[in-house]
């Protein structure tokens, strides 16, 4: 088969912005905030999609820009992280905060965990949104909430969260190669990842995978140990 693309997934394979987010990261967040901009209220106060981003004028909390948190400099120590005392680590300012959907602002909605927002968006009919959120439960990464920022992952939280955006983007063609993606992972989690993988395979790309967990190595098609006094 012809190969389009090859690439190496580890923890620097994804840009770990300040203001990037796991719902952002899956291309979600364009769909929430077009959500939010259908309300009644929003449509009252004139308030359009971008409004409803923390990474731009209008809608965020220009005392932090969107942060949640401002930052004081230590001369000696490690800087110090302040929650912003005027949107209250929301990183939105009160008009903003005033819209809802199902009783719920958009801090509240990045404050679900991934979990708790496919179930929210599949019990109010949000299918687009919900379907987007899928990948992030399929590669074991339930836990972590919409609106964490991507540089407070670890290694195999990233590669896992790069992972559910090939799910979502229906990759094809491409040989991928995760560095230890088990990493931190519980047994039942492994499953899952492995599952994952699985269904990239099943589109037809080839996964090559560095690891030492036993699990994902008997489900693989060929194993090359390297030595010397390997495995």
């Amino acid at each position: 088969k012809k190969i389009e693309n090859i690439e190496f997934i580890d923890q620097n394979s994804i840009k770990k912005s300040s203001k990037s987010t796991p719902v952002t990261y899956i291309k979600a967040f364009q769909n929430i905030r077009e959500l939010f901009a259908k309300q009644e209220l929003a449509k009252h106060h004139n308030l359009d999609p971008k409004q409803f981003s923390f990474n731009t004028n209008g809608g965020r909390c220009e005392q932090c820009k969107g942060l949640g948190y401002s930052i004081v400099e230590m001369q000696f120590l490690a800087d110090i992280k302040l929650k912003c005392k005027d949107c209250s680590g929301t990183r939105y300012n009160e008009e903003i905060l005033m819209i809802k959907f199902q009783k719920k602002s958009i801090d509240d909605i990045l404050n679900f965990t991934v979990k708790e927002a496919f179930m929210f968006f599949t019990t109010y009919k949000c299918i687009k949104i919900a379907d987007k959120l899928k990948p992030l439960l399929n590669v074991g990464l339930s836990y972590v909430k919409l609106g964490q920022t991507i540089n407070t992952f670890s290694s195999g939280e990233l590669q896992r969260l790069k992972l559910a955006s090939f799910l979502n983007e229906k990759q094809k063609n491409s040989i991928l190669i995760f560095d230890e993606p088990s990493k931190g992972l519980h047994f039942h989690d492994v499953k899952i990842l492995i599952d994952a993988l699985q269904l990239l395979v099943e589109t037809g790309n080839t996964i090559i995978v560095i690891e030492h967990n036993l699990d994902i190595i008997k489900n693989v098609d060929w194993v090359i140990d390297l030595g010397p006094e390997g495995g």
